[in-house]
């Protein structure tokens, strides 16, 4: 029997939380799906991660409002994928005066965007409830190289591309005087790591420069807010472990001259009894398997997913 392509057949929805993290910070998280952040400062606030659509963003936005009418001045992009941009012209109603993403983040938002767009809202349609209010794709208004330093009144806030890992241009959020950090997908905890546009063999160096700037709270890109200094330890060593653990199979599988369904099977045997078990692994793993395997031949810059190729490659890999 075929599997439903991708999360096709995912239909249950999570519970949202939003989780105060310090004095400024909050956590919205939803049981495996797309996190944001909240950073409510003295003069306004800065949204991390904006939600999949418009109408999806009307409950980040709610819960703000239950806390807070300070306006919403900044969106910080920390990758282009869209589940984490294509909301992001909601928050303009609410006083947005700023769109800001690296400059790796927007050179892919430039070079494969509009197909992105197009293969994540039919891989995953749960996560794009209301897609019909997504005026097009979202641009920054700000493009930074490697970091800025943001002043939301008295509060210090460090916005920085550390290095490639999730993506190219991946950006993590950073509240220096209370030590929470937001990493985007460059860390998960509880889910698995999506890779199908990965720098696998530059990720680990990535979250050891991550480690480094000491968080003691971080909210990763899905799964649990980290709400110690040994869980932020749990939640990076974790992520890396999974895509050293990929990027090895992919290595292997390539040595071996296997296709892609042999990689796969290759690398089920290291990678189902350690992640089989959490969110996404069913979806993700087809498109990790591939970037791996990619990686490992010598595709240093992932080759574009579209709609067709998710489906041809979907395809290749079913009994």
């Amino acid at each position: 029997m075929t599997k439903a392509f991708a999360s096709q057949a995912d239909l249950e929805e999570k519970k949202i939380t939003f989780t105060q993290l310090s004095d400024n910070a909050w956590a919205y998280t939803a049981e495996g799906d797309p996190n944001s952040g909240v950073i409510i400062g003295d003069d306004g606030v800065l949204i991390v991660d904006t939600t999949a659509t418009p109408a999806m963003a009307q409950d980040l936005i709610a819960r703000i409002r239950s806390v807070t009418d300070k306006p919403i001045k900044y969106v910080v992009l920390s990758h282009y994928h869209a589940v984490r941009v294509l909301g992001a012209s909601a928050y303009f109603a609410e006083g947005a005066q700023q769109i800001i993403a690296s400059r790796g983040t927007y050179e892919m938002i430039v070079e494969r965007g509009e197909q992105d767009m197009k293969s994540e809202i039919e891989r995953f349609p749960r996560l794009f409830a209301g897609v019909e209010t997504v005026p097009g794709l979202t641009w920054p208004t700000l493009v930074f190289e490697k970091e800025i330093t943001l002043w939301l009144g008295k509060l210090e806030v460090k916005i920085a591309h550390l290095g490639s890992g999730h993506t190219k241009g991946d950006t993590v959020v950073w509240l220096p005087s209370q030590k929470v950090l937001f990493s985007g997908d460059l860390v998960e905890y509880d889910a698995a790591c999506y890779c199908g546009d990965a720098q696998l063999e530059q990720w680990p160096a990535t979250l050891e420069a991550l480690r480094g700037l000491g968080a003691e709270k971080l909210v990763p890109g899905r799964g649990p807010a980290l709400l110690s200094p040994a869980d932020v330890d749990k939640g990076i060593d974790y992520t890396k472990d999974f895509v050293t653990t990929l990027l090895k199979a992919g290595r292997e599988a390539y040595a071996q001259k296997l296709d892609l369904k042999g990689a796969m099977a290759l690398t089920r045997k290291s990678m189902d009894p350690k992640f089989g078990h959490v969110f996404i692994y069913e979806h993700c793993l087809p498109f990790d398997v591939s970037r791996a395997f990619d990686e490992a031949g010598g595709v240093t810059h992932p080759r574009i997913w579209t709609a067709q190729r998710d489906k041809e490659m979907w395809s290749a890999l079913q009994d």
